[in-house]
Parts: C-alpha cells; structure tokens; sequence
C-alpha cells in the first residue's frame, strides 16, 4: 500500500488536466462557431485553425487525461474498497458519472463543428462552458468535507457564483451588442 499516494497524485493529475481540457474545448467551441458566421476567407482560415486546436486539445489532452483519471480512480478503489461504504464516495461517484455525461456530450458537440454543422450558439457554449465548473465544486467539497450533506453549502457558494456569472454573461452581452467590436 506504499504506492497508494502515487496513485492517489497520478489520478488527481489526470483529473486536473481532463478538467483543464474540460474548461477550454467550450472556449474554442465559441470562437468556432462566431468564426463560422463570418465573412470568406476569415470564416475558411479561422476554422481550419480553430478545428486543429480543437482536434489537438480532444485527443491529446482531454480524452486520455479522462481515461487515466478514471483507471487510477478504480485502481484507488480497488487498494482501498472501504471508501465505497462512505455516503461521500457514493454522491460523488454519482457526479463522475455526471462528468462523463457531460464529457460525451461535449464529444458530440466537437464531432458536430468538426463537420462545421453549427447546431448550437456561442452563448450556448458559454453557458454549457459552466458546467464542468459546477461539477468540479461539487466533486472537490464532496471529497475535502467527506460529508455527503455539508458540501452541499460549497454547492450553494457556487450557484450565487453562477448567478453572479450569468449576470456579468448579460452585462457582457449587452456591452458587445452596442459595441461589436468589444
């Protein structure tokens, strides 16, 4: 069991990079999709460009970092079984799936621009951008309090922060709509 804390620091590694391309693939799904309503050649250049970025940042960094993060999570399991008899460890396995929902859903929307077939708005992305943050809030007071009621108070801290965001979101959008080029 010596080896438990390597494991323990190579599965929050991978979560922390599987998070990492989590945040920023919503980001340049924005970017493509504003790319796609412009004018030629900038629409064709920038996309090219954005669909590469994308392509990289899925496949080199997200994907594996989500399935090394998750073999090192069974693995932890497996060294220490008794965590699955916790209230915690249940509510938060129930958010891992979550993430996994979230995660292939993401894909979907990534193999939908990679077509340049443009179903949803940049707001859209925007918002769909928070919801790995809310999982990440939630996954990280779960595992900090080891409480599966009292996180729900760090959950609470971020919805007043999410309600704040999408505040700043509408502000933002009203600035842009009367300067464009904002």
């Amino acid at each position: 069991m010596e080896y438990y804390n390597y494991i323990k620091a190579l599965h929050l590694i991978f979560v922390i990079t599987w998070f990492a391309g989590l945040f920023y693939i919503p980001r340049l799904f924005v970017y493509q999709i504003e790319a796609f309503h412009k004018p030629s050649p900038e629409k064709e250049i920038l996309g090219k460009q954005l669909k590469l970025m994308a392509n990289r940042l899925w496949y080199i960094i997200t994907w594996p970092s989500a399935i090394l993060a998750t073999v090192f999570a069974i693995w932890l399991l497996i060294l220490a079984p008794s965590w699955l008899q916790q209230g915690w460890m249940h509510v938060k396995l129930a958010f891992v799936v979550l993430l996994i929902c979230y995660h292939l859903k993401t894909h979907q929307y990534y193999k939908q621009l990679q077509r340049d077939n443009v179903k949803k708005t940049s707001n859209f992305m925007r918002l769909w951008n928070e919801g790995a943050t809310f999982i990440l809030f939630s996954v990280v007071f779960l595992v900090i309090l080891k409480s599966s009621i009292n996180w729900i108070f760090g959950v609470v801290g971020i919805v007043v922060l999410g309600v704040l965001l999408m505040l700043g979101f509408k502000i933002y959008k009203n600035i842009r709509s009367k300067n464009p080029e904002s």
